[in-house]
């Protein structure tokens, strides 16, 4: 097995009805994004604004929103194209976010995603925002938020300062209800945290010593209620889980462990050392919702055998996890048992993405040229 020869950039669904609050939450990602450089896929027409800049609708406009970030006015049916754009290394991007028409069926999106042969991306999930202040009207005139709600691994319920704490505690159970096993997250403004979706890169604009002033500072600038940008209190909606150990992992019990995740774990992430199973890669994790991928890598040199894994989740049981977790951990296995191990790996192996090969570039000789290749690419 060899890995993935370039990064794969995760694609985030951000779906929800007129008015719940999309555009708000996706501005609110792009001021608190840690130098990580986000690229926005608008599916929609008409004029869609985001704060201080507005795209006019014109299906295959892209607007850089500065420091790296850009946007993107597309027609679903042209999304695959618009993401091969958005995946070559020249654009740099960290992480893509689709925010999806009011009233298109976000299913649809995630379906596309998934079928994709872009080997650059990866699903990072399909996030629904829910005005709780309309959540009932909303239902009436839209009974197909229901089953939006049913495919969500996400639901952020938005606008809970406009409702009291009863009706608030009443609409999450209503919410948690349709949504199934997704996490359920309140929010005010669109507040959530950006790590519930991506990564932070932690990697500061300072190419130019002298640059203009970017959509980026502006967001800042004019950051609403009086916030500098930055909130306190955002990760007090769900619970971070960290999980290391120095003894590899029992591939059978670690599958059965990820197949009975509990409702409200939004996300796993991190590596998995599984010993005898395979002692030449390291294994990386990435879960979402119920979707689950391993990406095989060669161990480094000196480098230490550990599973590090972080998980994600609100109205989790965390002690329960990490003892679930702990279970995991393999018996040193005699002579005897090393097959049963390397069998139990077919379990994982089911849940390695395939890595489509690197194009080859000839020169006038007929010899592959990797470095023409990767200058193309």
């Amino acid at each position: 097995m060899t890995p993935p020869r370039t990064p794969q950039i995760p694609v985030v669904v951000l779906a929800g009805f007129l008015g719940s609050g999309k555009t708000t939450l996706l501005n609110h990602l792009l001021r608190n994004r840690a130098g990580t450089r986000i690229g926005v896929v608008v599916n929609d027409f008409g004029a869609i604004e985001i704060d201080a800049m507005t795209v006019s609708g014109q299906v295959g406009s892209t607007v850089s929103l500065g420091n790296g970030c850009l946007c993107c006015a597309v027609d679903a049916s042209e999304l695959d194209t618009f993401l091969e754009t958005l995946t070559r290394p020249s654009a740099r991007l960290d992480v893509i976010v689709i925010e999806a028409s009011g009233l298109a069926e976000p299913q649809e999106l995630v379906r596309m995603l998934l079928a994709s042969d872009n080997p650059h991306i990866l699903y990072g999930g399909l996030v629904e925002v829910v005005d709780a202040a309309e959540f009932g009207r909303t239902r009436q005139r839209h009974p197909e938020i229901d089953r939006h709600l049913a495919v969500a691994d996400l639901v952020v319920l938005n606008k809970t300062d406009r409702v009291g704490e009863a009706e608030r505690e009443r609409l999450r159970a209503a919410v948690a209800e349709l949504s199934g096993p997704a996490a359920v997250i309140s929010a005010v403004h669109g507040r959530i945290d950006p790590e519930l979706l991506f990564d932070p890169a932690l990697r500061p604009d300072h190419e130019d010593k002298v640059r203009q002033l970017t959509f980026e500072d502006l967001l800042r600038e004019e950051a609403p209620d009086g916030h500098e940008g930055h909130d306190d209190h955002l990760h007090a909606s769900y619970e971070s889980i960290d999980f290391t150990s120095d003894i590899p992992m029992d591939p059978r019990r670690f599958m059965e462990f990820l197949d009975s995740r509990p409702d409200g774990l939004y996300r796993i992430k991190g590596f998995a050392d599984f010993g005898a199973g395979d002692r030449d890669n390291t294994y990386a994790l990435h879960a979402v919702g119920r979707f689950l991928r391993f990406v095989p890598r060669p161990w480094a040199r000196g480098e230490q055998r550990l599973t590090q894994l972080v998980m994600i989740g609100a109205g989790i049981d965390a002690a329960a996890l990490s003892a679930g977790l702990a279970a995991c951990r393999a018996d040193e296995p005699g002579r005897a048992d090393v097959a049963d191990v390397e069998r139990a790996m077919w379990g994982v192996l089911r849940y390695v993405q395939e890595q489509a090969p690197e194009p080859e570039v000839f020169d006038a000789h007929g010899t592959a040229d990797p470095r023409r290749a990767a200058a193309e690419a």
